[in-house]
C-alpha cells in the first residue's frame, strides 16, 4: 500500500512554530515594550499622587506570559481554522462541475455502469479522491454490483455519512485548542493567586503593593483565555457548519446528477 505524506501533521508543526515565533515577535517589539512603559507612568503618578485614577491599558493586560501563550493557540488554530475552510470550500467548487455526463431525462443500466465509471477514472487522481467523486464512483460500483438503485442510493449515503466522520475527526486539533487556552489561562490564575499569596505579610503591614500585581496577573489571563476561548469557538462552529453544508449538498447533487437516472430493467 502506497504511503501518504503526512501533510496534516508538518502543516500543524509548521503553523505552530509560525504561530509562537509571530506572536513572541509582537510582543518582544510592541506590547511588552509598551507595557513597562506604561508601568514605569503608573507608577511615578502613583508616587506624586496615590489616589490618582489610571485608565486600564490592553497592553497591561496582555504582557503577561500566559496572555501571550493564548495568543499562539489562538492563532494556530486561526491557521488550521483557515486551512479547513479552504478545504471546504474546494469541494463546494467541485459541486458546480460535471463529473458523469447525463442529459435531462437519460437512464441508465446496470450494463451501462462501466461507461460512466471511466468517465470518473479519466479523471486526475487529485481530482478522483475529491469527495463528490468519490460519492459518485461508489454509487456505480454498487449499482454494478447489485443492480438495485435501493442499493447504490445507500451506498452513496454510507459514503457522505463517512466523509462527514472525517471531516469531524479533522477538527480535533482545534477543539484541542479550544481546551488549552482556558488551561493556559487557568495556568496564569494559579501563578497569580500564587503571588499574591506571598505578598500577603507585607499586605499587612499595609504594602499591598505585591497582592494587586498578583490579583492583575490572575484576572488578566482569566480575561483574555476566557474572550480568545469565545471567538475560537464561533469559528469552530462556523467551520462545523459548513462541513455539514458540504455533506448535505454532495448528497443532493448524486441524488439529482446520478441516482435518479438509475433504472433496474
Amino acid at each position: 500500500m502506497k504511503k501518504t505524506f503526512p501533510f496534516g501533521f508538518f502543516y500543524a508543526l509548521i503553523t505552530l512554530l509560525l504561530s509562537f515565533t509571530l506572536v513572541h515577535g509582537v510582543y518582544t517589539i510592541v506590547v511588552r515594550p509598551s507595557a513597562e512603559a506604561t508601568l514605569q507612568h503608573q507608577q511615578e503618578v502613583w508616587a506624586k499622587d496615590p489616589l490618582a485614577r489610571m485608565p486600564r491599558s490592553v497592553m497591561v493586560i496582555l504582557h503577561e506570559y500566559e496572555p501571550e501563550g493564548c495568543f499562539v493557540l489562538a492563532v494556530w488554530a486561526g491557521f488550521i481554522l483557515g486551512w479547513r475552510q479552504w478545504l471546504v470550500s474546494r469541494e463546494h467548487r467541485a459541486l458546480g462541475s460535471s463529473f458523469i455526463s447525463l442529459k435531462e431525462g437519460e437512464v441508465v443500466f446496470p450494463d451501462d455502469v462501466r461507461e460512466f465509471t471511466r468517465q470518473i477514472e479519466r479523471l486526475p487522481d487529485a481530482t478522483q479522491s475529491r469527495f463528490l467523486p468519490r460519492a459518485l464512483r461508489v454509487a456505480l460500483d454498487r449499482f454494478a454490483a447489485t443492480r438495485s438503485v435501493q442499493h447504490a442510493a445507500d451506498a452513496a449515503r454510507e459514503e457522505c455519512e463517512f466523509e462527514a466522520a472525517h471531516l469531524d475527526a479533522e477538527l480535533s486539533m482545534i477543539r484541542f485548542t479550544v481546551w488549552a487556552i482556558p488551561a493556559v489561562g487557568f495556568v496564569g490564575t494559579v501563578r497569580g493567586i500564587g503571588n499574591a499569596l506571598q505578598e500577603a505579610q507585607r499586605a499587612a503591614a499595609g504594602d499591598v503593593t505585591g497582592v494587586t500585581q498578583g490579583l492583575g496577573i490572575t484576572f488578566n489571563a482569566t480575561l483574555v483565555a476566557l474572550t480568545l476561548t469565545i471567538l475560537v469557538m464561533f469559528f469552530l462552529h462556523q467551520i462545523q457548519l459548513s462541513q455539514d453544508r458540504l455533506v448535505l449538498d454532495t448528497k443532493r447533487t448524486v441524488d439529482e446528477s446520478l441516482i435518479r437516472h438509475l433504472r433496474e430493467r
